[in-house]
């Protein structure tokens, strides 16, 4: 939460103190000018800023209307609702008795608080996530069980090409059911996309990628379809809970949110809401390409040395 009070009297101090001894809001940040709201909200550093203007405290000892602004992240409506209320409910204590305070709440790039524009493209992410993983972790896997994948082994083929030719089916299938999600979202929802297509097709494509990588390592670890099946779904668990898909990050525990750097959701999901909520600059899709490119490097190179040794 950010609190911006330019009122210097006893009142608007009086309202920020209540808020600094709720227990509902123990991460806050005072902002020092109206410029650094925008920043603070567009970085997703808060959910919600309290700002109280200059007049705060005169207006109400004068028996004026006095206003009190609530801006929330509307990407996140879920969090702002229940942020909402909590703040609501301490301003309804703050001003019990009198009858000249005024809420202004203020709802950034979902101002109708349309549900569906929060979760949608959400669930870009979600379905390319279960599509992509279960489609490779079941491939050499199958293979396996089958006896089929010594044949594979011993072909003229490389594990690299191996690799290549198990990993561009399911890499198709996720831009397939992608671009069917996103024309969804677009036509059948109305979802304003105000982002770059391009850059959201080429931040598609590597998260297929880290994933797909995940589901190759996974595969190439097991020897039944049911283990693969298996590993898969506890693989996508935590990571749909700790992606931020439901739960803000920022309300985890601090020893939590470190384990959420290594799950590639988390950077496609503020891409996808980004692409369609607010026009997303290139700068922090790329700051959030970087970290899905790593991961599918690291798990395909860890899939293919797999590969390698069963030759050996």
């Amino acid at each position: 939460m950010g609190i911006l009070n330019r009122d210097n009297g006893e009142q608007g101090f009086e309202l920020v103190q209540r808020f600094h001894g709720s227990p509902y809001f123990t991460h806050i940040t005072y902002l020092k000018s109206v410029e650094e709201i925008a920043p603070y909200i567009n970085t997703q550093k808060g959910v919600m800023v309290l700002s109280l203007d200059e007049q705060f405290s005169r207006n109400l000892d004068a028996k004026k209307t006095a206003e009190i602004q609530l801006i929330f992240d509307g990407r996140k409506s879920n969090s702002a609702q229940i942020v909402a209320g909590y703040a609501q409910s301490i301003i309804a204590q703050f001003a019990s008795g009198q009858t000249h305070v005024t809420l202004v709440p203020r709802y950034w790039f979902n101002p109708n608080q349309i549900y569906l524009w929060f979760t949608v493209p959400g669930l870009l992410g979600i379905l390319i996530l279960v599509e992509s993983l279960v489609i490779t972790a079941l491939s050499i896997a199958r293979e396996k069980e089958l006896g089929t994948f010594d044949q594979l082994l011993v072909s003229p083929l490389l594990p690299s090409q191996i690799l290549i030719g198990k990993a561009i089916p399911a890499l198709i299938i996720a831009m397939a059911e992608g671009t069917i999600i996103l024309l969804a979202a677009i036509f059948l929802f109305q979802i304003p996309f105000t982002g770059s297509f391009l850059l959201l097709y080429l931040s598609m494509f590597i998260f297929s990628l880290a994933i797909i990588g995940i589901g190759l390592f996974l595969s190439s670890l097991c020897l039944t379809q049911q283990q693969a099946i298996l590993s898969a779904f506890v693989f996508i668990s935590p990571s749909t809970l700790l992606s931020g898909f439901a739960t803000p990050i920022e309300n985890m525990p601090n020893w939590l949110q470190p384990v959420t750097y290594i799950i590639p959701l988390r950077y496609f999901l503020i891409i996808s809401r980004g692409s369609f909520l607010k026009e997303l600059p290139a700068s922090i899709i790329f700051d959030n390409l970087w970290p899905m490119a790593l991961i599918a490097t690291v798990t395909l190179t860890g899939a293919a040395l797999l590969f390698r040794r069963r030759l050996e």
